[in-house]
């Protein structure tokens, strides 16, 4: 019997999961933030940051900001509740951290220039991935 086959053996957490993908991205870096977070960066950029397994928050363009809580994906930053751009999203289930990692993408590639293309279609071909209809 294999060890992750054991009765024993611990399944990978959310962060575990969300750190493996997002820090294998080219020219990420992660680790612990100023604040007890733990953050993924580009460059001196930040995509987001973790607070253990069942938060992660963002910084988003207003546009941008605007289109994902229009879609329900992200809510309120627990600190600035009343700014257009921080975000946060509660992590508690398998789509949780799916969406977790597509929203760190959704940064990545806003940052690189990635294949997203404009923002905005990269918001809608995310939102499709997970169900979401189209913003109208």
């Amino acid at each position: 019997m294999a060890a992750s086959d054991s009765p024993t053996a611990s399944p990978i957490t959310a962060s575990r999961r969300i750190t493996d993908e997002v820090s294998s991205w080219p020219g990420v870096e992660a680790g612990p933030g100023r604040r007890g977070e733990f953050a993924f960066r580009l460059g001196r950029r930040e995509l987001g940051h973790l607070h253990g397994d069942r938060a992660a928050h963002f910084n988003f363009p207003k546009a941008v900001w605007t289109e994902l809580v229009h879609e329900g994906r992200i809510g309120p930053h627990p600190v600035f509740p009343d700014a257009q751009g921080p975000a946060a999203r509660a992590i508690k289930s398998e789509d949780d951290v799916r969406d977790v990692i597509a929203l760190m993408r959704l940064n990545y590639d806003r940052l690189t220039g990635g294949q997203s293309g404009e923002v905005r279609d990269g918001v809608a071909r995310l939102g499709r991935e997970r169900g979401h209809d189209e913003p109208k």
